[in-house]
């Protein structure tokens, strides 16, 4: 009898574990989306507390402020190859900029294959934005174009940043 009983708990147990278990969402794509929107409040407030104009590159999230457009008609593709520095902050939730976390310096001008960069760049680097060579351009990534939930503990960055490039672009080689 009390085999039995011990059975029985134990089976009930088991139950009980899987049904808990079920419940717990594992929605990637939940949880992506909800970043999303906290990491687009984070982007908005900045601008909206520096007066600058809130453009998107279509519907992604990603914003650019234009300081210079440059001249050319480049295209772009993930093979493009662009020259050019770059400054990155992170932006915080206190609509400040961090510190600065990777920068080119003032007279290094690495170049880059479009495919190979973080996708904030691929899109803010685009035929939208129109930024041409000798143009400047502001880019405001939201996490899930740059690192996502991953810390980037090598350049202090935390997991789901929010990240700001002053990027001054060069050249463009197809």
């Amino acid at each position: 009898m009390r085999y039995r009983m011990n059975r029985i708990l134990l089976i009930l147990l088991l139950f009980a574990a899987c049904f808990s278990a079920c419940t717990k969402s594992n929605d990637v794509a939940a949880q992506v989306n909800a970043q999303g929107i906290i990491d687009g409040k984070i982007i908005s407030a900045y601008l909206k507390s520096k007066g600058l104009p809130e453009q998107h590159v279509d519907t992604t999230g990603v914003c650019y402020v234009i300081d210079t457009l440059g001249v050319g008609d480049a295209i772009y593709t993930s093979a493009t190859q662009v020259t050019l520095s770059y400054t990155g902050w992170l932006l915080q939730t206190n609509s400040t900029l961090g510190k600065v976390f990777a920068s080119s310096g003032p007279t290094f001008h690495p170049s880059f294959i479009l495919g190979d960069v973080i996708r904030g760049w691929q899109l803010g680097l685009s035929a939208e934005t129109k930024i041409q060579p000798g143009g400047a351009i502001t880019l405001f990534v939201p996490s899930r174009y740059a690192y996502g939930p991953y810390p980037q503990s090598d350049v202090g960055l935390p997991a789901n940043a929010v990240l700001v490039f002053h990027i001054l672009l060069y050249n463009v080689t197809n």
